[in-house]
């Protein structure tokens, strides 16, 4: 079976997402042990044990349609000895896999050499964290992936620095997937890159609450679910959902239209891009303003804003737009106890608001960009529904066009934080900013 038939063979096996990817990675399974076995035969080492691992996403089992191939072939033949009796065994194993038109990443070494290289290269290390054994010594497989997890957990916060680092770097670089018109899928701000170095952080020691990770599996698989997608509309490798395949992808993925497919890839992404963002915040040791009282009810603590013991949004409905104004002049976050409680216990809104409620969103919506953090956060635990009944409508609803660049919702988030910007020009800064938000 030609690497063109195993793809569309997936198609047929398996819905899309990482069912498709399971199936195709097991299909390729099939194949490179067909073909390890038949060169090992020809090619056997005198003196050695040899096996083939598969690395990263195939390592996974997340094997897109025309994703890169990352395979290593991993041996303890002696140096001195390793062109002449390894060479033409990785030769007769790489061309085949060429010729099939795969992009083959490959490696062969030493066990020694394998865990020296994931000593100082992060992308190595990360990729033993999901290698998995393909064909050859069983017992040499194992005994690279168990050293290499080892190896993980040893050098675990100096890892977490630089996939830090790294998350930082993308985010600058990369335009966040829900509000792009063409977003980036993998890279972007809420890719899947986010999720897989949550993943690693957490196989590092980060802590990420349960609930946590089961959001992000399930917006994970929406973008998988877009990627796989994506390749088999265009029949090439590519993260980048442009515009013009978005109708070809969302009909190929069993969305009803594009504007329903490019909706649920922005939920996704904002999920995954908040969840990202606080985990690592949470894990980034920085100095924060002294605990203080802030308001009845609300109080700075330990770099957050909490709810004081007495608080009881039950009662007090205000207490979430209090929370949300305190977060946003401050420059914290609300913590996720708060958030938590809020969302369990805060009631919807009946049709007329809480006295002090209208000046409360007033007040979050004057401080401008600080605010849409904190709106997201709020949106993210389902409490800005509660206040306005009418937004599940406009969440994450798509604008595929050139003149806006966001989502409806964040739309108007940023057009009252513009509003905000100018409120010296006016004489009712009030009605320019809830004018804005509500246009």
């Amino acid at each position: 079976m030609d690497r063109s038939t195993q793809i569309d063979a997936a198609a047929t096996a398996a819905d899309g997402g990482r069912d498709y990817c399971t199936e195709l990675a097991r299909l390729t399974d099939e194949w490179l042990v067909d073909l390890f076995d038949d060169v090992l035969d020809a090619h056997r080492p005198r003196k050695g044990r040899v096996a083939l691992l598969a690395l990263g996403g195939y390592g996974r089992g997340e094997l897109a349609p025309f994703s890169d191939l990352d395979v290593l072939l991993v041996h303890d033949v002696k140096p001195r000895k390793v062109e002449a009796e390894v060479g033409p065994l990785a030769s007769a194993l790489w061309y085949p896999l060429w010729d099939s038109g795969v992009k083959l990443g490959h490696g062969v070494r030493r066990p020694d050499e394998q865990l020296e290289l994931a000593r100082t290269d992060l992308d190595s290390a990360t990729a033993l964290l999901t290698a998995r054994p393909l064909a050859g010594d069983d017992g040499l497989a194992g005994e690279v992936i168990a050293a290499g997890r080892l190896l993980w957990e040893e050098k675990g916060p100096l890892f977490l620095d630089e996939l830090h680092e790294r998350v930082v770097t993308r985010q600058h670089d990369s335009a966040d997937v829900a509000y792009h018109l063409e977003p980036d899928l993998k890279d972007g701000h809420g890719g899947l890159r986010d999720v897989q170095s949550l993943w690693w952080a957490a196989e590092g020691g980060l802590n990420i609450r349960a609930e946590d990770l089961i959001d992000l599996d399930e917006s994970y698989e929406t973008l998988m679910r877009a990627r796989v997608s994506l390749h088999l509309a265009v029949r090439r490798a590519g993260d980048i959902l442009r515009l013009e395949d978005q109708d070809a992808v969302a009909e190929q993925g069993g969305w009803s239209d594009a504007d329903a497919l490019m909706s649920s890839v922005a939920a996704a992404g904002r999920s995954i891009a908040w969840l990202a963002d606080e985990n690592w915040e949470r894990a980034v040791t920085r100095e924060h303003p002294a605990d203080r009282a802030i308001a009845p009810g609300i109080a700075l603590k330990n770099g957050d804003i909490e709810l004081t013991e007495r608080a009881d949004p039950a009662t007090d409905s205000t207490l979430v737009l209090q929370a949300a104004v305190a977060a946003s002049r401050s420059g914290c976050r609300i913590s996720r106890r708060t958030l938590d409680t809020l969302r369990d216990e805060a009631p919807p809104w009946p049709g007329s608001w809480p006295v002090g409620a209208t000046d409360e969103l007033v007040a979050l919506l004057l401080e401008g960009h600080s605010a849409i953090p904190v709106l997201e956060a709020l949106d993210q635990n389902d409490l800005v529904d509660r206040l306005l009944p009418e937004w599940a409508s406009i969440r994450s609803k798509p604008q595929r066009n050139a003149y806006h660049r966001f989502t409806v919702d964040r739309h108007l988030w940023e057009a009252a934080a513009n509003a905000a910007g100018h409120i010296d020009r006016v004489g009712r800064p009030d009605l320019l900013v809830l004018g804005a938000l509500m246009h």
